[in-house]
């Protein structure tokens, strides 16, 4: 996990310790003390500094993905389908654009062993050049409900016992025994799809059903699905009992490890797509997240390829605060009436908001590569400043932001 380089220090400049004003901390061993033996002072400003921003060093971890690692790449468009979006990360063939990629377990808290039997998170966060795009989803392809007002009470019955602090399956077994919709759900997690190998193989879903609109106004359902060029592999009950005891971070290990020596993990990205007319000819609803569309009828459509070729240079900024939300789209998709996923929309950002700060969007893992114009100033940890006499919208100055023309 760690290279040593010959001489990697020779001809470089020594860099020393500074308090976060930039000022130099010139003992960083010993408190300042009223003589040799007396007590600390509250003037030692770099010990005051350094046990402050200690005891601030953490957020609220995420209430489900809080176990989660994640890393850098690109997505290659296949440029094989302007006739059903005009989404512009889309239209060229071997264009590429930044993503960043976000793997977690579900139910369990940060620290917990990666070998649970347990929905695994895939979340991609597209830098386009119309702003960022975010696909939430997991490693299976439904979910264990369909309408979102079910969501607190699923993850309820999956967390500790509220008096014992407890994971107790009767809890989720007699949630599931009353919700028939979890079915299909449970019999993939009880699979042997349970519990995957590793991040890399093991395939993403969207989940939720979306909308592509191309540029004459025609719409199309659609599902994404990533598949692994790793292929698939996965865990024995016995194998996960045993790589948990011994390595229960295996997962963020085996990716960090496999991009630091240049093999990079890669997807295919494919799409079914549905025409909206189809809908009601059909005997299962198309957006029911509990539901899988058959690749018989609506077969995959292979839109490009997701490389990871980058590990984070530091966690905490780049993946703890990473922030994804269904939500988050650019021109070309939109949402559709799937009930889960208008939940998921408030849910999300809602979440973040909370975790990290009401300027979570403007932290440089999920800030947006292209500029960002609004009224949204000020509030905790604002970054940006946008400049300006006209905060408000609509106006008749020359100055004032206008509203973007239509799309396409």
């Amino acid at each position: 996990m760690y290279k040593k380089k010959e001489d990697e220090s020779k001809g470089k400049e020594v860099k020393h310790l500074t308090t976060n004003q930039g000022a130099p901390v010139k003992d960083n061993q010993n408190s300042l003390t009223a003589g040799e033996r007396g007590p600390a002072l509250l003037e030692d400003y770099p010990l005051i500094e350094k046990l402050a921003h200690f005891d601030r060093e953490r957020v609220p971890e995420r209430v489900v993905h809080a176990r989660g690692t994640g890393a850098h790449g690109y997505f290659e468009a296949y440029g094989n389908v302007s006739q059903y979006t005009y989404a512009k990360f889309l239209q060229d063939k071997g264009k590429r654009t930044p993503v960043f990629v976000r793997f977690s377990t579900v139910i369990h808290s940060k620290g917990s062993p990666e070998t649970a039997r347990d929905p695994r998170g895939f979340a991609v966060k597209f830098y386009t050049e119309e702003g960022n795009y975010d696909i939430a989803g997991n490693d299976l392809p439904i979910f264990f409900i369909r309408d979102a007002i079910k969501f607190p009470d699923v993850i309820h019955s999956l967390k500790p016992d509220p008096v014992t602090n407890i994971q107790d399956p009767r809890r989720y077994w007699d949630f599931f025994s009353q919700t028939p919709e979890a079915t299909n759900m449970i019999t993939y997690l009880w699979s042997d799809l349970g519990i995957p190998k590793d991040h890399r193989h093991m395939n993403g879903f969207g989940v939720n059903t979306f909308v592509w609109v191309n540029a004459k106004g025609e719409r199309r359902y659609i599902k994404y699905h990533w598949i692994t060029k790793q292929g698939v592999e996965t865990l024995t009950r016995k194998e996960a009992e045993e790589l948990g005891g011994k390595d229960p971070q295996h997962a963020t290990r085996d990716l960090y490890n496999a991009i630091d020596t240049g093999d990079y993990p890669e997807w295919e990205v494919c799409v079914q797509l549905m025409d909206p007319e189809k809908e009601e000819k059909l005997d299962f609803d198309p957006l029911d997240d509990t539901k899988i569309w058959p690749e018989d009828e609506f077969p995959l459509l292979p839109i490009g390829k997701m490389v990871l070729n980058r590990n984070p240079e530091n966690f905490f900024a780049e993946v703890e605060q990473a922030a994804f939300a269904p939500a988050v789209m650019v021109p070309g998709i939109e949402p559709s009436a799937d009930k889960m996923l208008q939940g998921r929309m408030f849910a999300y950002p809602d979440t973040q908001r909370h975790r990290i700060g009401t300027n979570y969007m403007q932290i440089p893992i999920n800030r947006p590569k292209v500029d960002v114009r609004n009224n949204q100033r000020d509030g905790y940890m604002t970054m940006k400043k946008q400049s300006g006499h006209i905060n408000y919208e609509p106006s008749s100055l020359p100055d004032a932001l206008k509203e973007a023309p239509p799309y396409p």
